[in-house]
C-alpha cells in the first residue's frame, strides 16, 4: 500500500475515533459535578501531554504516522475509559 494511502487511512481512522471521544467526553462534562472537572482538568493534561510528545518524537527524527499512530493509541484509551 503507498504511504499516502495508508497515512489518509490512519489520520481518517483518527478523526472518526477522536470525534467518538468528543462526544463522550461533551456528555459527562454536561452532567456536570466532579466528574465532569476531573474530566476537564485531564483534558488540558492530555492534550499538553501529547504535545510535547509530538514534538520530541518529530525531533529526534520520528515520522508525523508515528505521531499519529501513538495519537490513536490515546484516544481509543480515552474512548474505552469513557464508555465504562
Amino acid at each position: 500500500m503507498p504511504f499516502w494511502l495508508t497515512a489518509a487511512a490512519e489520520i481518517t481512522c483518527l478523526a472518526f475515533e477522536a470525534q467518538q471521544v468528543i462526544a463522550l467526553r461533551t456528555m459527562k462534562i454536561a452532567a456536570g459535578r466532579t466528574a465532569a472537572r476531573t474530566e476537564v482538568v485531564r483534558m488540558i493534561t492530555e492534550k499538553a501531554s501529547a504535545g510535547a510528545e509530538a514534538v520530541a518524537v518529530l525531533t529526534m527524527g520520528g515520522s508525523g504516522q508515528k505521531v499519529i499512530r501513538r495519537y490513536r493509541t490515546h484516544v481509543r484509551s480515552n474512548r474505552r475509559r469513557l464508555t465504562r
